[in-house]
């Protein structure tokens, strides 16, 4: 549900308290309340885990060197935690060092190891590798690859949801039995004699209230609740068991942390002084192994921004975050910390524990660094289960449970597939690969869906869609006999190598037995080689029969249309000497060279013309001698070049004309989007009668298209003939009205054709 309240909007959560999404640009936010308690239960679950982070991967340079490991994961969690947060846009998103860079940074190391490397410089090429993680991440935020990131589906989402809650799940299990040693999810809950009643005890109470808190809002948020009754029930059991009162030894409990500032300053004087025993040799892996970085982070980040914004409702800027991470992990690389991202499990806890703004990862950070340099003591007394309880609790809040629903209908199960699949994949092979898996798999629902879906938007007759020429009753009648000799396919969507054969199926029932086929491309917004080489099958099967195939729509300046244009013309069917394919700027001029074959087979050149007497034209053909005397007397006769615009829109609508030689077309202005002809007339055919029988300004221009001769009767000049001809006057009058009358009837039927 949301509301607005002044200049927020206001969120409620499933699963979460009431937010408020922010959308200002401040560098730096002023904390709400729920940002202190969401940054204070981010850190608790952040910091322990970037230092045992920093520790796997400095441990393997050697056994002195997981105290530079500790120093990493502190140093990562306060500068990522704050910079990411100032410079980033999405709200409540916590950051800090993750497993990903630990697993790179790690292998690294090892390498080097092995080949025998002096530790200084492994060090330092740590701190590189990082630099230049962070400075991709600033160049993919630049050049907009983060965008990419909208097109991941929601059944995607909502498998990776799940999987990554399962995920947590099953981490924290172990931790939250208190089962010793490396022994996985499995392995523990199926031997009950390693656990620990006195962890299963502190993490089961602290996950029952924090599930609590997410179903009943309290003023303290569940998760800090929960951290209270978890260090509280400790110190309990601590009064009853004297071993519980030491951290030495104590496998319960975080322990000390270990941190000061002339530590700090020591160990990055120390990175960078191994900068001159570092040589050519030591740069081969470097590159590969930052790029390897940077998108496993991008791709984290990413991800966590894309789950976050599913259960807030709310937008994040991908190319804006990924520069924000960037900058972050250049600074905290460079300072001696472990790079980082946007992680879920923090993010998910400081959520569920108030979190509100971007405040909440500065004040992570902040914390972090208090925890380290003030508060390391308390900090070490916080038990391990409370924090695998948290954990397991917010693991299940994130489980997906709408899609569910997919299952009862046909229409949604092979959704449902997806998000199983997804889930599947993250659990037993990794996130990474249930993304990629999530998306292969809706890209192949997404093409047998349009595969199945046919792409012509309409089949016409040519009675059904006639042009906008107006013609006289008896060239109406020649073409409505002659009507089943063309078809019109109108086609919309993509055009591509999945819905092809469907075309082309269509198509070729239609190709045998007509001799015009139009196949108009306006609605077409993208086409790819298999497509086109199915016109040019059809041009063939065309031609073998002496037909002929008319395309248009797919005229250069429209959207789509050049790449459409250039890709026909690739293929050899834009070819002005073709005698089998036409190709025309719009449907209507399409249909009109196809009516025009259809009542004459030789084109007559428009300067071959002969001009029409008023004797010729339907209109007056029962007259007197004496009375077309008289009406041509009162008619002026004009001539006009092609291109030339006999009347404008918006002039007054005070003559009347008759086209004795030439065509004339009605164009109306679309804005911005040019103009378009909706009417056209031809020898014998009148034009201007709207604006003539109302006495209103003219709707549309009219102009010349080719050298055009017209008649013309001014309203004065009517009007005295009306004194004599009485009848005549009468009679143009009703026609004209009549013609109107039939005109908008067969647009009326144009439109019901189109709808259906």
């Amino acid at each position: 549900m949301a509301r607005r309240t002044g200049d927020a909007l206001a969120v409620t959560v499933v699963g979460a308290p009431a937010v408020l999404h922010d959308e200002s640009g401040r560098l730096f936010q002023r904390p709400r309340r729920g940002d202190l308690w969401g940054g204070l239960a981010a850190m608790l679950v952040a910091l322990p885990a970037a230092i045992g982070f920093g520790v796997t991967v400095f441990a393997t340079i050697g056994p002195g060197y997981a105290v530079h490991g500790a120093f990493a994961g502190i140093v990562g969690t306060v500068l990522i935690g704050i910079i990411a947060s100032c410079l980033g846009g999405t709200a409540r998103l916590i950051s800090a060092p993750c497993a990903p860079a630990a697993a790179v940074l790690s292998a690294f190391a090892l390498e080097m190891v092995r080949r025998g490397d002096d530790p200084g410089v492994i060090v330092l090429m740590l701190v590189m590798i990082g630099v230049l993680a962070g400075l991709i991440q600033v160049v993919l935020g630049i050049v907009g690859v983060g965008q990419l990131i909208r097109y991941i589906p929601s059944p995607v989402v909502s498998g990776y949801l799940t999987g990554v809650g399962l995920i947590i799940i099953g981490s924290q299990i172990p931790k939250l039995l208190g089962v010793p040693g490396d022994m996985n999810w499995w392995a523990s809950l199926l031997a009950p004699a390693h656990w620990d009643w006195r962890a299963v005890a502190i993490g089961g109470a602290t996950a029952a209230i924090v599930l609590a808190g997410s179903r009943w809002p309290m003023r303290v948020p569940g998760t800090i609740l929960g951290i209270a009754a978890g260090v509280a029930l400790y110190f309990l059991l601590a009064l009853a068991d004297p071993g519980l009162r030491t951290l030495v030894g104590n496998g319960l409990v975080l322990g000390p942390l270990g941190a000061s500032g002339g530590g700090f300053f020591e160990s990055f004087v120390e990175r960078w002084g191994a900068i001159g025993r570092m040589g050519s040799e030591h740069l081969a892996g470097l590159m590969s192994s930052a790029v390897t970085l940077a998108a496993l982070l991008s791709i984290d980040t990413l991800k966590t921004c894309v789950v976050l914004d599913k259960m807030t409702r709310s937008r994040h800027e991908s190319n804006r975050e990924l520069i924000a991470q960037g900058v972050a992990n250049v600074a905290s690389s460079a300072c001696g910390g472990i790079s980082g991202a946007g992680t879920m499990g923090a993010t998910l806890v400081g959520l569920n524990s108030g979190a509100e703004t971007r405040a909440a990862g500065m004040m992570q950070g902040v914390f972090a660094l208090a925890a380290a340099l003030i508060l390391g003591s308390f900090v070490a007394w916080v038990p391990v289960a409370t924090l695998a309880g948290i954990l397991v609790a917010i693991g299940l809040l994130m489980i997906d449970r709408e899609p569910l629903r997919f299952i009862r209908s046909r229409a949604t199960v092979l959704d449902f597939v997806v998000v199983v699949a997804v889930i599947v994949v993250a659990v037993t092979v990794g996130l990474i690969a249930a993304s990629a898996v999530g998306v292969l798999l809706a890209m192949v629902l997404f093409v047998r869906e349009q595969s199945g879906a046919s792409v012509v938007r309409n089949k016409l007759e040519l009675n059904q869609a006639p042009s906008t020429w107006h013609r006289p009753k008896a060239e109406l009648e020649a073409l409505r006999s002659k009507s089943s000799e063309a078809v019109i396919f109108k086609l919309q969507g993509n055009l591509f190598f999945g819905n092809t054969y469907k075309l082309y199926a269509d198509l070729e029932q239609e190709i045998q037995r007509r001799r015009f086929v139009i196949i108009d491309l306006k609605h077409v917004r993208s086409i790819d080689v298999t497509a086109a080489q199915a016109f040019t099958q059809v041009r063939d099967a065309i031609r073998e029969r002496g037909a002929r195939l008319l395309l248009c729509g797919a005229q250069q300046g429209r959207r789509g249309g050049s790449d459409l244009h250039n890709l026909l013309d690739q293929m050899g069917l834009v070819d002005p000497d073709s005698k089998t394919v036409r190709v025309f700027v719009d449907l209507d001029s399409a249909i009109a060279y196809v009516e025009d074959r259809l009542l004459r087979e030789t084109e007559v050149a428009p300067s071959d013309e002969v001009p029409m007497g008023l004797r010729q034209m339907e209109m007056f053909s029962g007259y007197r001698e004496e009375t077309i005397a008289d009406l041509e007397a009162a008619m002026q006769v004009r001539r006009y070049a092609a291109g030339e615009t006999i009347y404008a829109a918006g002039s007054p609508g005070d003559e009347l004309y008759w086209v004795r030689r030439g065509a004339v077309r009605h164009v109306t202005a679309l804005g911005d989007k040019g103009s378009r002809q909706v009417a056209g007339f031809g020898r014998g055919d009148y034009f201007g009668g709207l604006a003539f029988l109302d006495n209103e300004t003219r709707p549309n221009d009219a102009v010349a298209v080719t050298a055009t001769e017209v008649y013309v009767l001014t309203r004065r000049d009517f009007e005295a003939l009306a004194q004599k001809h009485h009848k005549l006057a009468f009679n143009i009058t009703a026609t004209v009205a009549r013609t109107l009358a039939t005109r908008l009837r067969r647009t009326q039927l144009q439109l019901l054709a189109l709808q259906e």
